[in-house]
């Protein structure tokens, strides 16, 4: 297999790994506009099972469930940090993630912040980077992998 190929994967089977494993999500930026990825991708995340803990200053709450400032006003573990903010604002967020022991850090399609994935792996947290987990997990089901 050609190291692309593996690499492709192994980070496949990373994801693959992820989503099985986790059932708390915080999502950092989730949006109350049902029209917008931020609002959609947990909903169905959360028709999936997962548990959504909204984070967003300006929530009261969203989903169903009540809506946190911040990552660090939680009052529960959190298996994934899902973030929908702009690649500049990852991290804050990064840091956040580690002090709360979050497993893993996702950034959505479009989000990329090398320091910060890197600061993230650092601590020891899996990250995910640039990809829609909705995406993820639907492929994942189709090929009956989860």
């Amino acid at each position: 297999m050609a190291p692309a190929a593996e690499t492709a994967s192994s980070a496949w089977q990373g994801i693959r790994a992820i989503l099985a494993a986790s059932k708390t999500i915080a999502v950092v930026g989730l949006s109350d506009r049902p029209d917008r990825p931020a609002h959609s991708v947990p909903a169905y995340l959360q028709q999936q099972g997962y548990r959504i803990i909204p984070v967003n200053p300006n929530l009261r709450e969203a989903l169903g469930e009540t809506a946190y400032p911040s990552l660090l006003e939680i009052p529960a573990p959190v298996d994934v940090v899902q973030i929908f903010r702009r690649s500049e604002d990852v991290p804050p967020v990064v840091e956040d993630a580690i002090r709360i022991g979050a497993k893993v850090v996702w950034m959505q399609s479009g989000i990329i912040h090398e320091q910060a994935a890197e600061r993230a792996r650092q601590a020891g947290l899996q990250v995910v980077m640039d990809a829609c987990m909705r995406t993820a997990h639907q492929a994942m089901r189709i090929r009956g992998e989860l």
